[in-house]
């Protein structure tokens, strides 16, 4: 009897006569009206049975389900909140995209320290799994971006100290509720059957249902009840212990998709969800089937429930199932269906970088952005493949005006850089793979995965590419169905913060209570009075003081500590470091103050001050570079400083000049007009609500209730300190901008008399080039660009005369070297202590001659210039590396010219002297 046989029998289910079952296919228990029914209802225990026969009364499209699932929970006394957006890192730091509608509460919500927006509420969240993304097309129920309908519950114990309590519903009347919802839509509830499938995840766990009807599952019902507990009475599924806690919350997940699916009895849910773009593609790629073909595919789709990678052995078995049974051969069936696939996984990947651009994630090499420009760039694939001869850019905005984004110009913007860069990426990466097909195949061995994901994660290089280019080598090419899947995985974890550091007193800070932190009550006063809570002895002979409050500011959100004393009557004490942990702020001081003592600190208020004008002209910067550069713009990182600051943003080009004057431009009429920066503690929700999830630029705080810094329109949450006016930062001057990495740019600035400072340095570079140059100041960029002019032109020069003496020296031919016969060919061999750009013009200048030129040269080292006129028996790689290893180096190249030495000067002339017998050993070989 499994631990949770009891938590499943309902009193719903016994008042409605459902019968708990055991599938005779699959052995998983569920419930079912019909007392009869022998299997669970769900692939491959049992075929789709809706195709071209829909299971509900009403064939709806994705749009008027939604619709259906929304009112229908909201006429049960559920409210309605907007979806959030897919890029869950906005609002949580340990995952990327929203893959689930209880995303949205997690980890505030379910945890407890924050109340819902509604309860209960309900929500059509759209999502993105990218662990579905090799299924997507083949299965015919995939789908990489989806809309998950979820109406959701939070209960807790009454007394207990969370941000809600009481029960509002639970188990039965959840079920109730989805059983009610298919009644509704005409779905006879004798073929609908739940099957008990245990839930577990985050720490968390719960019995849950799969809800099944016609072999489609179009719900799960997750009941979240146990916590991760040793001495727990519950075993789960992945061996762990659990037990009850005090906080319930019902987790329902509704494919929206798979109810349009169901109500339309398509032949995939790609036909139910994107029927017009699929009609563009097909018709657009040519995609024709005869009457036999079609009815192939269509037979195929009803069996498609097999094709699932997480589960078939591998793709090419699943295959060779549905064609047996199809009764066609696995080639025929994968040659009619792999342009469809393609055409499915187009539609659907373009909706998924809909999604993605839509809300604003700038495609990169790391985060959600790399996942985006892996989709691209996959999609970028398929398009090619199949044939479609139409901009990738116009594709997605398809789905992005489907979709009602506002930002369509941005998206077809990026989509285009990123088709370019892709070409780009391509033309390098493909030399890369051809010297890796060319390696093993001198091993005999096949490319493995990890290649395949190196040269993909490196240059974007797709699987099929790499397996074209090794086929023309004899290289066989390991490459696992779930291969994308795979890179996802490996970029995933969404982690966005180093760990803590470990300290010997941390049980003892759990003890104390949480810092009084007076910085947030006047940020512009330097002096307070305390009391000594703590003193803590480190390693190193200073002291972590912990007060019951405190003026300090600790290190958070990019700005540093404040710096200043602590002082008793009898010590003074530097504050060199503040730090906050769990809410108790520890100040690193040199000496001991005394546990128990009264303290005065005082903040090094010149520090204060500047690091509070390079705070609030941070925000500043970054909502001038949103209004120049675009919405898209988001912070990427920060560090605040005394000197400068800088300010890592989101943007998918490089930044021009004129750009930058711009943001320097609309910045400096923000400190101008001098307005109030204002703070504010609302609630999280209804700052959310008012102001997006934008709201999140610098970091996700914790709590009911977040603190909000207004300056000027931009409004963010932030921990950090702040002017009072957007004059009091004086001015800001930006120092510069670069990309940090790709869809990354930093740029740098300092504010206040910093930045009259920085103003001031590079006045100064100015004058001191004037002087060096002998101009006015005004006159350096011109003169600067004539010398350079000059520069380039005596370059030329000097190189034009390099190749005349070539030319004279290869003429000369024995007269300066020494002439030898290498069978019927004429070599020259010679020292010529010259640079290696004289070396290389003399060796080319004698294979213009027909001759064989051997030419070393004394001057860095002992060097070896080495080429050969075409169809010389002489392979010059060979010729080099056996000269350079004579002078303790080494070298090589093509058979045509190369280069390489060591060295050992010295031996030279002997090296030298032996190069006509190298030259006849190599010809001969």
């Amino acid at each position: 009897m499994s631990d949770l046989e009891a938590e499943y029998r309902l009193d719903y289910f016994e008042e409605h006569g459902f019968h708990r079952e055991q599938c005779s296919e699959c052995g998983a228990h569920f419930w079912t009206l019909d007392g009869d029914r022998a299997t669970c209802g769900e692939p491959p225990c049992e075929e789709y049975g809706f195709i071209d026969d829909p299971g509900f009364d009403e064939s709806l499209s994705l749009e008027e389900t939604r619709e259906q699932f929304l009112s229908f929970f909201e006429e049960r006394g559920h409210e309605r909140i907007d979806p959030y957006p897919v890029a869950a890192n906005r609002w949580r730091d340990d995952v990327l995209l929203t893959q689930a509608s209880i995303y949205d509460f997690q980890p505030h919500v379910t945890s407890g320290e924050s109340p819902p927006p509604a309860n209960p509420l309900v929500v059509s969240q759209p999502c993105i799994r990218m662990q579905d993304i090799d299924n997507v097309g083949k299965t015919g129920r995939h789908t990489m971006a989806f809309e998950m309908g979820g109406h959701h519950a939070f209960n807790a114990d009454e007394g207990t100290d969370y941000a809600y309590e009481g029960e509002v519903y639970w188990k039965d009347q959840c079920v109730e509720h989805c059983m009610d919802l298919l009644a509704e839509v005409g779905a006879p509830r004798e073929d609908v059957t739940l099957i008990e499938d245990p839930w577990v995840g985050g720490g968390n766990a719960g019995p849950a249902f799969e809800v099944i009807y016609r072999g489609l599952e179009l719900a799960t019902l997750v009941f979240m009840q146990f916590e991760q507990d040793p001495d727990g009475d519950f075993e789960m599924k992945d061996g762990n212990t659990y037990s009850r806690m005090d906080r319930r919350v019902i987790d329902t997940g509704y494919g929206i998709e798979r109810w349009a699916w169901m109500s339309q009895g398509t032949p995939t849910v790609y036909e139910a969800v994107y029927p017009d773009m699929i009609d563009f593609l097909k018709d657009n790629a040519g995609l024709d089937y005869s009457e036999r073909e079609a009815e192939i595919v269509h037979r195929a789709a009803t069996l498609a429930g097999h094709m699932d990678i997480d589960e078939a052995e591998d793709m090419e078995s699943a295959r060779d199932n549905i064609a047996d049974k199809l009764d066609v051969s696995t080639s025929e069936l994968v040659d009619l269906l792999e342009p469809l696939e393609d055409i499915y996984a187009i539609a659907d990947h373009c909706r998924t970088l809909a999604y993605m651009l839509g809300d604003n994630i700038v495609p990169s090499n790391v985060g959600t952005g790399y996942l985006a420009r892996m989709v691209l760039r996959r999609t970028k694939r398929l398009v090619d493949n199949v044939g479609v001869d139409a901009p990738l850019d116009e594709l997605v905005d398809m789905q992005a005006d489907r979709l009602g984004y506002q930002n369509r110009d941005t998206i077809r913007d990026i989509v285009r850089t990123e088709v370019e860069k892709y070409r780009e990426t391509l033309d390098q990466g493909g030399r890369r793979v051809r010297r890796l097909a060319d390696d093993y195949a001198e091993q005999g061995e096949p490319i493995p995965v990890r290649e395949l994901i190196e040269l993909y994660d490196s240059h974007g290089i797709q699987p099929d590419m790499v397996e074209e280019i090794a086929a023309e080598k004899g290289v066989d090419v390991e490459t696992p169905d779930d291969f994308y899947a795979l890179v996802a995985d490996r970029h995933g974890s969404g982690q966005a913060f180093d760990e803590e550091e470990e300290r010997p007193y941390a049980d003892r800070l759990e003890e104390l209570p949480n810092t009084d932190r007076l910085y947030y009550e006047n940020q512009q006063r330097t002096e307070f009075e305390a009391v000594v809570l703590e003193v803590f002895e480190r390693d190193d002979g200073t002291h972590d003081v912990v007060l019951d409050q405190t003026m300090f500011y600790p290190e958070g959100g990019g700005q540093p500590p404040d710096h200043g004393t602590l002082s008793t009557d009898d010590v003074t004490a530097e504050v060199s470091d503040v730090q906050i942990v769990d809410g108790v702020i520890l100040h690193t001081v040199d000496a001991d103050p005394g546990k128990g003592e009264f303290v005065r600190g005082q903040i090094d208020a010149t520090r204060r001050r500047r690091l509070m004008a390079h705070h609030t002209a941070t925000h500043v910067v970054v909502h001038a570079a949103r209004q120049v550069l675009g919405e898209h713009v988001r912070q990427a990182g920060a560090q605040k400083g005394t000197e400068s600051s800088r300010i890592d943003v989101s943007h998918y080009e490089s930044v021009s000049r004129e750009q930058v004057r711009e943001i320097e431009h609309r910045a400096n009429d923000i400190v101008r007009s001098n307005v109030q920066v204002k703070q504010e503690w609302p609630d999280r929700h209804e700052a959310e609500d008012e102001h997006g999830f934008d709201l999140y630029q610098g970091g996700i705080p914790a709590g009911e209730n977040i603190r909000l810094i207004h300056v000027a329109e931009d409004v963010q949450a932030c921990g950090g300190t702040h002017v009072a006016r957007t004059g009091d930062i004086g001015t800001i001057k930006v120092l510069g901008t670069e990309r940090v990495q790709d869809g990354v740019i930093r740029i740098e600035f300092a504010a206040g008399d910093a930045a009259v400072q920085a103003t001031q340095d590079t006045e100064d570079a100015l004058y001191e080039a004037a002087e060096t140059l002998d101009v006015a100041p005004d006159e350096v960029p011109e003169t600067a660009e004539r010398f350079f002019t000059e520069w380039k032109e005596r370059g030329k020069t000097i190189e034009q005369l390099k190749e005349e003496l070539a030319e004279v020296r290869a003429a000369a031919g024995g007269d300066e070297g020494e002439e030898v016969a290498v069978g019927d060919e004429t070599a020259v061999v010679q020292r010529l202590d010259a640079d290696m750009d004289e070396l290389r013009a003399t060796a080319n200048a004698l294979v213009e001659e027909g001759t064989i030129a051997v030419l070393g040269s004394g001057r860095d080292g002992a060097t070896f210039v080495v080429a050969v006129p075409d169809g010389s028996a002489v392979n010059a790689g060979e010729v080099v590396s056996e000269l350079a290893s004579k002078v303790g180096g080494g070298g090589g190249g093509p058979p045509d010219f190369a280069q390489g030495g060591g060295p050992d000067v010295d031996a030279l002339d002997d090296a030298l002297d032996d190069a006509p017998d190298v030259l006849q050993q190599v010809a001969n070989a």
